[in-house]
């Protein structure tokens, strides 16, 4: 065997090399804080290594890519984040620029928003409380959140009761119908209340955006409509309308020559159901396609455990849920939500203007007939076998 050549390597030449890839990279040489920046100032000036650079190079993929005029946003949110106050002053904020287009979440997430539209009150308290004094007193404990069980709950329960006896909640739905009509409710309390501006749902409502949730049985919200079967009503929540609806949105996205950005806050359910729309449209229906065009996500998971809350877009990849392509443009963020988030959304109002609102939920059953349609044309073609 004929032995390898040996190359030598110059101390000039390793360094002419080192200098060429050098002069690609900023030079980490931030100005002194003094105290007068803006929040965008300080992400692009000093947020410059390890996980302040990730949320910089996020704010900066949000703003420069994702909310671009032909990009669709699809934005996930799992943790206990309402009840932190993230509402009222993150998500509403970005739903009513136009910046998500649709949501996926969990149904705690939304028992707790219905608080603020229903107007009963949280707490900012400490995760150091005695919790056997708490329960003594009514008072729930979300890490340093604090609630009244008979001045919040209930009242949440009771008037959840009430409103899943209504008429339009008599029939099966799909999770984003089931949250429009809770939305239309919110809507009419903040009107009532004079506090416009401080739901989820109330501002999903009215920007048309659907908000799924991918495991509707787990949650308060869940405790409530299937306590009002048990009354009576008719209400059936069906899962496979959301994976269809949800499909249908990335699918018709490409159709329409759009790109599809995932905004992940946390992981979980929630991060999956946005993710499975591309498996469900290559995978399971044969559709093809080639992934999210752009991945964001913000997590204080690990990816060596295996969860999903802690994979990276890189493993999303060899799922088909993000484009290859795409990586440059992907972006992952080890920090807690309820601190980037605020940033995230800072940087992005500042820096975009608002964009038109796709009312995506409006034209979700349109989307899902032109799926079906594009399915069934190629199982058609199966049947029918090769032609000539």
């Amino acid at each position: 065997m004929k032995t390898p050549e040996k190359r030598e390597v110059t101390g000039t030449s390793r360094g002419q090399k080192s200098s060429e890839m050098l002069k690609k990279c900023r030079r980490i040489l931030p100005p002194a804080i003094s105290g007068k920046e803006s929040v965008e100032e300080l992400v692009d000036d000093t947020f410059l290594a390890y996980n302040s650079a990730r949320l910089r190079e996020a704010c900066t993929v949000l703003v420069e890519k994702c909310l671009e005029p032909d990009v669709v946003v699809g934005m996930s949110f799992a943790g206990a984040l309402t009840p932190a106050g993230l509402g009222p002053s993150v998500f509403v904020p970005l739903i009513e620029a136009g910046f998500v287009d649709w949501m996926v979440t969990t149904g705690a997430n939304l028992y707790h928003d219905l608080h603020f539209a229903f107007d009963y009150p949280l707490y900012v308290g400490s995760h150091l409380l005695d919790d056997t004094e708490l329960h003594k007193q009514d008072v729930v404990r979300i890490y340093d959140v604090l609630l009244s069980l008979t001045d919040c709950l209930l009242p949440t329960d009771d008037r959840l009761k009430e409103i899943f006896q209504g008429q339009e909640f008599q029939k099966r739905m799909g999770t984003a119908e089931l949250h429009y009509l809770l939305g239309k409710v919110a809507d009419q309390e903040e009107r009532k209340n004079g506090k416009r501006g401080i739901s989820v749902l109330a501002a999903a409502y009215r920007a048309g955006v659907p908000v799924y949730v991918s495991a509707p049985g787990d949650s308060s919200l869940a405790l409530n409509w299937v306590e009002s079967v048990m009354l009576g009503s008719k209400l059936v929540v069906d899962p496979t309308v959301d994976v269809n609806e949800s499909s249908a949105i990335v699918w018709q996205t490409k159709q329409e020559g759009k790109k599809a950005a995932a905004v992940l806050i946390g992981g979980g359910s929630p991060k999956n159901f946005v993710l499975q729309t591309e498996p469900q449209i290559q995978q399971i229906l044969r559709l093809g396609g080639v992934g999210f065009d752009y991945f964001l996500q913000v997590t204080d998971a690990r990816p060596d455990t295996g969860g999903l809350s802690g994979a990276t877009p890189h493993e999303a990849v060899s799922w088909g849920k993000v484009d290859p392509a795409a990586l440059p443009d992907a972006v992952v963020c080890y920090l807690d939500a309820t601190v980037a988030l605020p940033i995230l959304a800072h940087y992005a109002l500042r820096k975009r203007q608002p964009r038109e609102l796709g009312r995506l939920y409006d034209k979700r059953v349109g989307y899902v007939r032109e799926l079906e349609k594009a399915y069934r044309a190629i199982e058609a073609a199966k049947k029918a076998g090769p032609t000539g």
